[in-house]
């Protein structure tokens, strides 16, 4: 996990070959159909980078069960590009995710994410906080 952290931090190509398998597939929030493989994590890493160039993730805690990997993140950033159809505003957000990691043969296999998007769009301003 910590070479991952490195891989969605600096978006590197090398290790998303690396650490993500061909015939990986990552559910993502909001699309329809799953994404494959190293590029299409890189693509799912472009998408925030869009919105938010400088997010970084931190990894909070981590709960291994064979094969299964459960770990919660805390993304920060600066919306500075459009995000969801939200023209950029200049705030900062601190948000969670939740997400699971299947693993095989030392690679990431798939990877089903929760990240709070209620709470992210409330923190650029999008949506009224309650």
């Amino acid at each position: 996990m910590t070479r991952f952290v490195e891989f969605i931090n600096t978006a590197d190509p090398r290790l998303a070959t690396e650490l993500v398998s061909p015939d990986a597939v990552f559910q993502v929030p909001g699309r329809a159909e799953p994404v494959h493989g190293p590029q299409g994590y890189l693509e799912i890493i472009g998408m925030m980078r869009g919105g938010f160039p400088d997010v970084q993730w931190t990894l909070e805690e981590t709960v291994i069960e064979g094969d299964v990997i459960a770990a919660r993140f805390t993304m920060r950033g600066t919306h500075r590009g459009a995000f969801f159809g939200v023209p950029p505003t200049g705030k900062t957000i601190a948000v969670q995710a939740l997400n699971i990691y299947r693993l095989s043969a030392g690679k990431i296999v798939s990877e089903v994410g929760q990240p709070d998007l209620l709470g992210l769009m409330q923190q650029i301003g999008a949506l009224p906080r309650s």
